[in-house]
């Protein structure tokens, strides 16, 4: 049997609350190939002699450590690149306010520039590279890495539902009203202070607008006092992170999925919201467009667009029919991207043969 390590990159915490990709990844594989999992350059060198894969899931951190192990045991690599992570490293730290497109297209400095040249060189070492998305792909491309190194493999979408009525996760829930409901890990880029700040303009709407946020980082703090000191206490909730369970009942209990991202290497989470029957509205940014097919199965909006936002889900919310038809289609698209298509695809690169 085939043995592969799947090399984990563990500093961030997970801001959501479902499996990290690694995760996923060993327990849809773990029929068909010997997997092992590790994040530690030790412990990751160690057992790079007892495989014949060696898969890092992304390219910094651990991944650095999966490539010189590969490098060293002269084993194959693969490599997931889910982000640019040079770009992470700057708008996390202040260092930029560009968006990760535009990043591409000017000189880096400083620890971004470091993080930059780091991420290119194991992306040149590696045997294949995955990347969610034809977006990802193109921006990997602009690193000077070989077009046919490189495979677009959405990632896997693991996230069970629940069959319980609206009314009924309502109560479970405990929140009123008509929820608008948004998820993601609270960073700048994915744009919580906008929905915040439109909520007085939603509320002129439909008097009953509840905005439910799920995640958590760095912009809870940012956050926090902003809603207290709108006064929108009863009208925006901040739940934090959720396990896959509370998440499926939130998502159960609301009525329109509303993410005002500046990026989306992937957008898991506009899929999921899919699957879960909500009508989506999000932005035309990244791997977004992928998905979206406007007007048809949602809307896409320009990045922190105040008016047309708010327009959105006016008329989502007023439209029934639309909404009917964004919630159908969604469904179908949805269904692009199983879990058992990914894994399929992931050992078709592995070189599996039942």
């Amino acid at each position: 049997m085939t043995s592969i390590l799947i090399a984990e990159y563990t500093r961030r915490s997970n801001e959501i609350g479902r499996p990290s990709y690694g995760q996923i990844l060993s327990q849809g594989l773990s029929s068909d190939f010997k997997i092992y999992s590790s994040g530690s350059f030790l412990k990751i060198l160690s057992l790079a002699g007892e495989v014949d894969t060696i898969f890092a899931t992304t390219p910094v951190g651990s991944g650095y450590a999966a490539y010189l192990a590969a490098k060293l045991r002269k084993k194959s690599f693969l490599l997931r690149v889910d982000d640019d992570y040079a770009w992470r490293s700057a708008i996390e730290s202040g260092k930029t306010y560009l968006l990760a497109s535009d990043f591409q297209k000017f000189p880096k400095k400083g620890h971004a520039s470091g993080t930059f040249k780091r991420q290119a060189r194991i992306c040149a070492q590696a045997d294949v590279i995955i990347v969610p998305s034809k977006f990802m792909s193109e921006i990997v491309s602009g690193w000077g890495v070989m077009a046919e190194k490189i495979k677009i493999i959405a990632d896997p979408i693991n996230y069970g539902l629940t069959d319980i009525s609206k009314e009924e996760a309502r109560k479970k829930i405990g929140i009123p009203g008509n929820l608008l409901i948004s998820v993601g890990p609270l960073v700048p880029w994915k744009g919580f202070r906008m929905l915040v700040k439109l909520m007085p303009q939603l509320a002129a709407i439909n008097q009953f607008f509840r905005l439910v946020i799920v995640g958590d980082g760095p912009e809870l703090k940012i956050l926090k006092p902003m809603i207290k000191n709108l006064g929108l206490d009863k009208k925006i909730y901040l739940m934090g992170r959720k396990s896959e369970e509370e998440l499926a009942l939130l998502l159960a209990a609301s009525d329109v999925f509303i993410l005002n991202s500046g990026h989306e290497a992937f957008p898991s989470e506009t899929i999921r919201a899919m699957m879960a029957g909500l009508p989506v509205i999000t932005t035309a940014v990244g791997a977004n467009p992928e998905v979206i097919e406007q007007g048809e199965n949602g809307f896409m909006i320009k990045y922190n667009d105040e008016f047309n936002l708010v327009e959105a889900i006016k008329t989502v919310w007023q439209t029934p029919l639309l909404r009917e038809r964004f919630i159908e289609e969604g469904k179908k698209t949805a269904q692009r991207f199983s879990l058992e298509k990914t894994m399929e695809e992931i050992k078709k690169v592995i070189g599996y043969k039942p």
